[in-house]
């Protein structure tokens, strides 16, 4: 027969033991909680790694020039691109005379392409553009998010290259994705993946950014290799030079011989 002194010191025992391990598990539920970053997290030490939100509004105009290596290298263009808030880009890509050219001017894009025996400047279809619209945004797609139209899920960590980095769903307003993909460390973009429907065929455009150098307050990638996901030869961008709040004159983004009238201000 088992002693009620040796019956009550079992119980209690047991009572502790058991009270121990949910406080464990509970604990651990609260670590595990408290570990998981939110989206406004991430986006707001994103933000906070460029350089901070007053930086990236103060920056008005961003130019950077540099080299575009094609054919995994073998030939090598000129490079410039000037960007200007809102939303207006232009790019050039210059090989033996001739000039390759991409804008956009918050309405209308358009093209030189005199690589294809294209000299004179034509407008882009919508889908042609999507990707030169996007690129127009000085501070990408996570900053002021909310104000632009999108949503952004976090999906947790993905292996890039062999880093863990943290994955974000953006969709945009227009409904394509992007997958933007933050270094665990410096939560800077490290990797974009954009799916979108073109000319009624889906495709998927991978880019991979590094190399990041400050410019006006604001950390700006300086190499830039893109292409189709899992494509073997993939563009890369090498920037030489980086100038924030330069003077840019707002025609070089119309389609040539478009006059611009002035905005009424709001």
């Amino acid at each position: 027969m088992v002693s009620p002194i040796r019956y009550q010191t079992s119980m209690h025992l047991r009572h502790l033991i058991a009270f121990i391990s949910a406080t464990l598990v509970v604990s651990e539920g609260f670590a595990q909680d408290k570990g998981q970053l939110t989206v406004d997290e991430l986006v707001a030490k994103n933000i906070e790694a460029k350089g901070g939100a007053a930086a990236l509004h103060n920056l008005e105009s961003l130019r950077v020039t540099g080299k575009l290596l094609v054919q995994q290298g073998q030939i090598e263009l000129g490079y410039l691109e000037t960007k200007k808030r809102p939303d207006e880009v232009r790019t050039e890509a210059s090989l033996q005379g001739m000039t390759q050219i991409q804008a956009y001017d918050s309405k209308d894009a358009w093209r030189v392409s005199p690589f294809f025996g294209r000299k004179d400047p034509e407008r882009m279809s919508a889908d042609d553009a999507k990707a030169l619209i996007e690129d127009s945004e000085i501070d990408g797609p996570l900053v002021d998010w909310k104000e632009k139209g999108n949503t952004v899920e976090y999906l947790g960590t993905e292996d890039v290259d062999g880093t863990p980095a943290h994955k974000l769903k953006v969709v945009r307003k227009n409904g394509d994705v992007s997958f933007v993909y933050l270094d665990p460390n410096h939560f800077l973009e490290i990797r974009i993946l954009t799916g979108r429907m073109r000319h009624g065929a889906y495709e998927e455009k991978e880019t991979d950014l590094g190399d990041y150098e400050k410019a006006g307050g604001v950390f700006v990638p300086t190499s830039i290799e893109s292409g189709g996901k899992g494509a073997p030869d993939k563009q890369r961008i090498i920037i030489d030079k980086v100038e924030a709040n330069v003077p840019v004159d707002g025609a070089i983004f119309h389609f040539p011989g478009q006059i611009a009238f002035p905005q009424p201000k709001r």
